[in-house]
């Protein structure tokens, strides 16, 4: 049997931007994704603690440092800047491997969204 497991997870960042004008996709820090062992065009899933609002998405590559957080293309329309989100990815698994399965959690500074 296989399921689906959390494969990592950022709790509480900060949203930088919102780009409605963009193709889609939510463009992260590097520093972030590394942490957080995401790749680029991984698909993640967007919560935002402010609305409410659950999106589904694809992972671009922010500029390292920079501490973006950008909702693009339609997903910026279930944002605000300054609301605080919470990314998550998933992973298929088998599941006597998903019970000893530790999933990479980040709890980054929420006033920088930078690695702590």
């Amino acid at each position: 049997m296989q399921i689906e497991v959390c494969k990592s997870k950022i709790h509480k960042v900060t949203v930088t931007e919102a780009n409605l004008q963009y193709v889609g996709s939510i463009t992260i820090d590097e520093d972030l994704m590394d942490a957080a062992n995401l790749i680029e065009n991984e698909k993640v899933q967007v919560v935002n603690i402010n609305n409410g609002e659950r999106l589904e998405t694809y992972v671009i590559r922010g500029e390292r440092g920079s501490g973006t957080i950008c909702l693009n293309g339609p997903a910026a329309r279930k944002v605000a800047v300054g609301d605080v989100v919470i990314i998550i990815s998933y992973a298929i698994m088998d599941f006597e491997e998903a019970k000893s399965h530790k999933p990479w959690l980040i709890f980054p500074d929420i006033e920088t969204n930078t690695v702590v």
